[in-house]
């Protein structure tokens, strides 16, 4: 039988209702994070298999039952391979179903970390994984009891710094990631030069970049289950698989993280956390907010609504010294224009 793949427009009713059929027969749903998406149509013009890519991340991957052992799978996969690698993208990654699996091995794909029975995090480079880890090992030495901090810092703020000063007290070597992924208010430059800058008095910190490995919720393949709750609980699976590996090469044994006293969500997931990391011989410690004087947590969150307001008052309430100098500074000031534009 003849197939004919093309690229369809999700956002038409009968292109998604056919994409939302074949995912959700693989017991999948369909990812909001998307930016094109494949169809295979059968000679009657019916959608037989999807696959789509969202930046280099291969998702919604799925084949109808009926036409399972057809080569549409690596069909999909290689035309999805090919027209990133004309944008540019060459280092790619794949979320797919332990299903799913030894068919993007024979493409050239590579698994990272697993959740059993859930899903599968791959590249398609043999070393890449381990590329990454033998680079954090070069940024540092060993040197007594080390842990690990987890940022994006959108923007860095009094409360990333009482996390990270906090954490520091408690290890010989803090080991802290900023989260590489522009998904952000903020671009990963930005953020990275002021975690640097609001944290460069604290002697025994290494700083890393999570590259694509250590998870962002932001891009998280939310499609496998179908559930909010289900979806954050298989996260921090995937993260603690993850972060497991790269704890063992540095010799981490604590993971600092902050409360999160009014996201059910980051709740949960640090719940997860706390349990599924210390199978791995890592305690996970979870840090109280710091407050204003008025009782209210300090977040990123409040940051933003501040620059968006305009209220300089509030943004001295809020941020370090640096970040404050950044925000108000010609750079600081051009850049939250521009966010508020594309808002």
């Amino acid at each position: 039988m003849s197939y004919e793949t093309r690229y369809i427009d999700i956002t038409d009713p009968q292109a998604l209702k056919a994409a939302e059929a074949l995912l959700t027969g693989a017991g999948l749903a369909l990812e909001r994070h998307l930016e094109r998406t494949l169809g295979v149509f059968d000679g009657s013009g019916e959608m037989v298999a999807t696959g789509s890519a969202f930046a280099n991340t291969l998702r919604c991957l799925a084949v109808d039952s009926a036409h399972q052992g057809e080569g549409l799978m690596a069909k999909m996969v290689t035309r999805l391979t090919e027209d990133l690698f004309h944008d540019g993208m060459t280092h790619l990654f794949a979320y797919t179903s332990p299903g799913s699996e030894e068919k993007l091995a024979g493409l050239g794909y590579y698994p990272i970390a697993r959740v059993p029975g859930s899903l599968v995090f791959m590249e398609n480079r043999r070393d890449g994984f381990a590329g990454y880890l033998n680079r954090l090992e070069e940024e540092c030495k060993p040197n007594g009891r080390a842990a690990a901090v987890i940022l994006n810092a959108n923007p860095f703020t009094r409360g990333h710094r009482f996390l990270v000063e906090t954490a520091a007290c408690r290890c010989d070597t803090l080991h802290v990631f900023v989260v590489s992924e522009d998904v952000s208010f903020f671009p990963f430059g930005v953020r990275k030069r002021l975690v640097m800058a609001g944290t460069k008095d604290i002697a025994n910190i290494v700083y890393h970049d999570t590259g694509s490995y250590l998870i962002s919720r932001a891009v998280f393949p939310a499609y496998f289950l179908k559930e909010e709750e289900e979806v954050t609980r298989v996260q921090a699976a995937l993260d603690a698989a993850i972060f497991a590996r790269v704890a063992g090469r540095l010799g981490i044994t604590r993971r600092f993280v902050g409360e999160e006293p009014f996201s059910r969500a980051t709740s949960l997931y640090n719940q997860m956390m706390g349990e599924l990391l210390p199978r791995e011989g890592i305690t996970l410690e979870i840090i109280p907010r710091l407050r204003d004087i008025g009782g209210n947590p300090v977040s990123a969150t409040r940051v933003r609504e501040a620059l968006l307001a305009g209220d300089t008052e509030a943004l001295r309430a809020l941020l370090p010294e640096k970040t404050l100098q950044y925000v108000l500074s010609e750079e600081g000031r051009t850049l939250v224009k521009r966010c508020l534009k594309d808002a």
